[in-house]
């Protein structure tokens, strides 16, 4: 995105992250429509409330990105070995993380111009890449995290043959210091929400059309599947 951004929707706009990319892009001028569950009752796990919000909306938009997500349930913890496998927690984790974004693409295809150059993200993590777990653990996270990178990898190959200009990526944010994280960040650095915002936007200026279908990192660089 550059300053010549003109409209964009952020999902998940009251969470830490969100609200930061929200701001960040206002103040280049760009027209922000913020949506989330707390402010606005968007559930995005529930289709009828991701088609009725988005329904809502008219026109196109330059960019289109998702930042909701979870790292465990309220009251839960996550999961370090099989033995602490929870049945309920996994499907829960991939209702948020992966079908919800899987949602809101759905449903907002019809916002996406054809005749420019656009970009749909959602954030992702490096700990859903198989190719990069080494240690283990978090096992409905990273799950569900690498179904978020199929469900988006896969809709790029779709939208390719209809959004020539799109860009459909995912997209790891860093380790930001968020009440999201603050439970878990122990000796890990974690950077404000705002400097992972314009982090992001950094990725996001550079994304072109031969570049859809991949997970970058907060600095550009692409992650192992």
């Amino acid at each position: 995105m550059t300053g010549t951004q003109e409209r964009a929707i952020v999902i998940g706009s009251s969470g830490g992250i969100g609200s930061a990319l929200a701001a960040a892009l206002e103040t280049r001028g760009t027209e922000v429509t913020r949506l989330s569950r707390r402010e606005h009752g968007l559930d995005v796990t529930d289709e009828a409330s991701v088609e009725r919000h988005l329904g809502a909306l008219e026109g196109s938009f330059d960019l289109i990105l998702v930042a909701t997500g979870a790292l465990c349930p309220e009251g839960a913890a996550p999961e370090k070995t099989l033995k602490s496998l929870d049945p309920a927690q996994v499907m829960q984790q991939m209702a948020i993380n992966a079908l919800g974004p899987a949602l809101v693409l759905k449903h907002a295809m019809r916002l996406l111009p054809r005749d420019r150059r656009a970009v749909f993200a959602a954030l992702s993590a490096r700990v859903g890449s198989i190719g990069d777990n080494r240690l283990g653990g978090w096992y409905s996270y990273r799950a569900s995290k690498a179904a978020l990178n199929q469900m988006i990898r896969t809709a790029s190959v779709e939208l390719a043959r209809t959004h020539k200009q799109l860009a459909c990526v995912t997209l790891h944010p860093g380790t930001v210091a968020t009440p999201f994280t603050a439970e878990y960040l122990g000796r890990h650095p974690a950077v404000p929400p705002e400097e992972a915002a314009q982090n992001l936007l950094s990725v996001l200026d550079g994304l072109g059309p031969e570049k859809t279908g991949r997970f970058f990192d907060w600095a550009g660089k692409e992650v192992a599947w």
